[in-house]
């Protein structure tokens, strides 16, 4: 009897799978392809041997023959491609169901390339998750769409060329196991620009004046004589007063300003002038990715790659539509759902006359779905799928929610105000103050959102706070003048948000791929988080430094932006994928390209390329081992001293250097071990300080023909002995004696009755005894050298206690998480610093300081181990097995031959894998 056929739907996520499976039922068969099934080879051992031979295997890229590219079937995804080809057999039709952007449509492609199907393939393509929109798509498919796939493959192979040729260069003139990338280079740049304006700024200070009236607001000093008062405007990115304000400007210092406080004492204002006008404020446009992204990290404190894995599950489980998209226009039936839900909750006056329709300013009509938006044709509210949600899903979908529906919303109307007032001081000079307000008189899309400014939560200074009623001529009392210094501020570094949005203005990139860029550069050491900001590191700078004089056309932000247009080209089928790689490899109009930009690594100075100057003697070097400083001075000695690694760039001033220099080297000489001759010395270490033995150079000797003889191997060569200092002790301080009390440990005190050594030791959490295998905590350190052995076997003489103690107070309250409520706090932990809620622990990443550490910061790493957590299941505690007892009169278990056989198999391929592994 044949079987029934089914079609066979394959789409990317087991979530995906899911979802889409309980929609269509019987008739399908619907499975997961868990993203790319194949892709170009990471590793040598992904290279088929039949290639392994060629020039250009390695790169992945046959550059000669057309760049094509070299694809090969993922190692953990061969599996998976049996799978699908066994369920291809019972199958009638194949629907590929990935993503609807580039690349969902190369991954289609991958697999119709892998799985060879001899029966009908169709592309069926969905906005949204949901039972109308999964059966619309699959009566409404189309064929693969192969510009669509050319993009994408330009990408891939572009990016690799651009990686595999770049990178080592990096390696030979920078350090090992780093890299460039096309976008991720740009990227850094940015970060490093925007420290180098930090590095150059100069604070410049100036002090103002304020009148704080008996009527509740509060009016600034505008003016004096007619000259104006300095404020922030008048100020550069460089911290200096703008040279076209120079003239024109009065800049008050501290004295200045108490004296014209005190001369203005019991002075009333006088209203000079009222100007009223009305402002009109429109919602914003739908989502976009990008938008999306600087929205939840402005308003959640998420950083971009949070943000896309909780949007991720959204989609995925039917609550929003695809997230990865630059459109901002909304179909028919989301306008019609965001206007009735609109109309429902806030009534018809507060929605828009007309259905609003936004347009974008991108040209990739590839991406051009829908933005991002509840899913269906009826928007449920938050509060409808909180029971559903997860916190940070539901926090997720009320931003989606808000900004969709108010987008289709009435304007809000303002009504602002300004009033100036004059006053004149005891030495008769005349002032002006100006007090501004604004009341929102209609509110419009504003009602979606909760932040809605009132006169009861407005602070006095706040431009959003109604000024009362006045008339020209009326004199109002000052309850105090006041005034106040200011410095300018260094330029504000890059958060995740305001990169993005800076990204996205530039045209670099795309949305979807920003997550993965900024972890990236992460990842490589070229930047790390101190609360939200982003901070470049030195070895961001050398990097950045090599690329801009050497290959600055790759990192030119124009013309990386035009590269992305030059995709677009592809996607739409108006330009050819083989001509634009040849002239970006090749060049074109006498520009040169990628291959003779990275063939003269001769012209590049490695010294200069990793040396920054601070002053004519104090350098910054960047080494192997990460940046430090170097002091050169004629006729002595070079100093060195290394940079601490949370210490940013611009603050390592020339004073900062000088102190650092001065500072001890980290290595001191105390004298010789009069047991063994030995130099004893202390040195400051990767994991803090410690002393250790030097041992005098071994002679060389020479063999019959005068060459030296080979050295022992290294693993049989005598080790010093090393000790880390105790926490009373430090390089500066500790004597001979000390580090020879150190250097004795472990101190033997005798043996207990079982016949085990009993031996003080100092360990990794403290000092501790040790017996056998029984091992007992110590409650101070001057133990280690006072407790004796009856001392040792009273401890030894009581049940062992567990590593349980009161509970450390928190090192640092942040604050309130406003979604659950919960007080936020960082504790130290026996693994490190972590941030908790009681309920979500998250360690404290590289470059996060406890100083630093903000309650945005904190909801960001609490969010994204909340985000892991739910892709990975909570992390598992360990539990030891215990080796089953063998009770008295049991018989030992038997040795068969089989069992011998199958332990010296398992044996055999275990060393097999390890000489794999050394090898690889």
């Amino acid at each position: 009897m044949a079987k029934d056929l089914k079609k066979l739907v394959i789409v990317e996520s087991p979530a995906k799978a899911r979802k889409i499976g309980g929609y269509l039922g019987d008739g399908f068969i619907v499975e997961a392809s868990v993203g790319h099934i194949r892709d170009l080879p990471q590793r040598a051992a992904d290279i088929p041997k039949e290639v392994k031979k060629l020039a250009w295997s390695k790169e992945g890229v046959d550059i000669e023959n057309d760049f094509a590219p070299l694809y090969v079937i993922n190692p953990d995804k061969k599996a998976k491609v049996a799978e699908l080809k066994e369920l291809m057999k019972d199958a009638e039709e194949i629907l590929l169901a990935t993503d609807e952007d580039r690349e969902g449509e190369a991954i289609a492609w991958h697999l119709v390339e892998v799985l060879q199907p001899k029966i009908p393939i169709k592309r069926m393509v969905f906005n949204e998750i949901t039972e109308e929109a999964i059966k619309a798509a699959v009566e409404n498919t189309r064929d693969l769409d192969y510009n669509l796939i050319d993009a994408q493959e330009t990408r891939r192979v572009l990016d690799r060329l651009y990686g595999y040729r770049l990178s080592p260069v990096l390696w030979k003139k920078v350090m090992p196991r780093i890299s460039a990338g096309r976008v991720q280079s740009v990227a850094t740049r940015l970060i490093v620009e925007k420290e180098r304006e930090r590095m150059a700024f100069i604070s410049s200070s100036w002090w103002d004046l304020n009148a704080k009236t008996e009527l509740g607001f509060t009016a600034r000093l505008l003016s004096v004589d007619g000259k104006k008062v300095a404020s922030t405007a008048d100020f550069g990115a460089d911290g200096a007063v703008k040279e076209k304000s120079l003239k024109d400007i009065l800049l008050l210092d501290e004295k200045q300003a108490t004296a014209l406080t005190e001369s203005l004492k019991n002075t009333p204002l006088t209203v000079k002038s009222m100007e009223e006008s009305p402002r009109t404020e429109r919602p914003k446009p739908p989502f976009t990715t990008s938008t999306m992204q600087q929205d939840a990290g402005s308003r959640l404190g998420w950083g971009a790659q949070i943000t896309m894995r909780i949007a991720q599950r959204l989609y995925e489980n039917g609550y929003i539509t695809y997230m990865r998209t630059d459109s901002i226009n909304l179909s028919d039936q989301a306008i019609k759902a965001a206007r009735a839900a609109a109309t429902s909750l806030y009534g018809k006056d507060h929605v828009y006359e007309t259905a609003r329709l936004y347009q974008g300013k991108s040209k990739n009509a590839q991406e051009a779905h829908e933005a991002i938006r509840p899913a269906g044709d009826v928007f449920k509210t938050p509060g409808e799928l909180a029971p559903e949600l997860s916190r940070d899903e539901f926090a997720l979908y009320d931003l989606i929610w808000k900004r969709t529906v108010a987008s289709q919303m009435a304007d809000a109307k303002k009504m602002q105000m300004r009033v100036d007032f004059d006053a004149q001081t005891a030495d008769k000079k005349e002032t002006i103050f100006r007090a501004n307000g604004s009341v929102i008189t209609f509110p419009g899309f504003l009602a979606a959102y909760d932040d809605i400014a009132t006169d009861e939560n407005k602070d006095e200074e706040s431009e959003d706070r109604r000024l009362p009623a006045m008339t020209v001529g009326q004199s109002v009392k000052v309850d105090e003048y006041s005034c106040e210094g200011h410095d300018t501020k260094p330029p504000a570094r890059y958060t995740e948000p305001t990169l993005v949005k800076k990204l996205e203005e530039l045209g670099i990139g795309r949305p979807s791929t920003f997550a993965s860029i900024i972890q990236t550069i992460q990842d490589r050491g070229y930047v790390y988080k101190r609360g939200r900001a982003l901070v470049p590191t030195f070895l961001a700078f050398s990097v950045t430094g090599l690329l801009e004089t050497h290959f600055t056309k790759l990192v030119d932000y124009d013309f990386t932006a035009s590269m992305e247009e030059d995709l677009d080209k592809i996607a739409s089928g108006e330009a050819g994928r083989v001509d634009w790689l040849r002239d970006f490899y090749y060049g074109v109009d006498g520009q040169p390209g990628l291959n003779e930009l990275a063939l003269d690594l001769g012209v590049i100075d490695a010294r200069a390329t990793n040396t920054m100057n601070l002053s004519d003697t104090i350098e910054i070097r960047v080494g192997r081992y990460g940046a430090y400083l170097q002091e050169n001075i004629p006729d002595q000695d070079r100093k060195l001293a290394n940079i601490p690694e949370n210490l940013a760039p611009d603050e390592l001033t020339l004073e900062k250097a000088i102190e650092l220099l001065a500072a001890p080297s980290g290595e001191r000489e105390l004298g010789v071990d009069p047991k063994t001759n030995f130099e004893v010395v202390a040195k400051s270490g990767r994991f803090g300080p410690y002393i250790t033995e030097i041992f005098p150079e071994e002679p060389v000797e020479l063999n019959d023909k005068g060459e030296p003889k080979k050295k022992r191997k290294k693993a049989d060569a005598p080790k010093p002995k090393t000790a880390s200092l105790l926490s009373t002790m430090n390089l500066d301080t500790i004597t001979l004696d000390d580090a020879l009390k150190l250097l004795s440990l472990p101190r033997v005190l005798g043996t207990n009755s079982a016949g085990d050594e009993i031996t003080v030791q100092n360990g990794r959490y403290g000092p501790y005894l040790k017996a056998g295998a029984d091992s007992r905590t110590l409650t101070s350190e001057d133990q280690l050298f006072s407790i004796n052995l009856d001392e040792a076997l009273e401890i030894y003489s009581k049940p062992k206690e567990r590593r349980r103690g009161v509970a450390k107070p928190p090192l640092k309250e942040l604050g309130v998480d406003p979604g659950s409520e919960k007080q936020v706090i960082i504790k130290d932990g026996r693994f490190g610093m972590y941030v908790t809620d009681s309920e979500t622990n998250a360690t404290l990443r590289r470059g996060d300081t406890l100083e630093a550490m903000t309650l945005e910061r904190g909801l960001e790493l609490l969010a994204g181990r909340r985000a892991w957590e739910a892709e990975n299941g909570p992390t598992p505690k360990k539990s030891r097995k215990k080796a089953a007892k063998v009770k008295p009169g049991d018989a030992a278990p038997t040795l068969t031959k089989n069992t011998v056989k199958k332990a010296a198999t398992k044996k055999k391929a275990a060393k097999k894998a390890t000489g794999k592994a050394k090898k690889a």
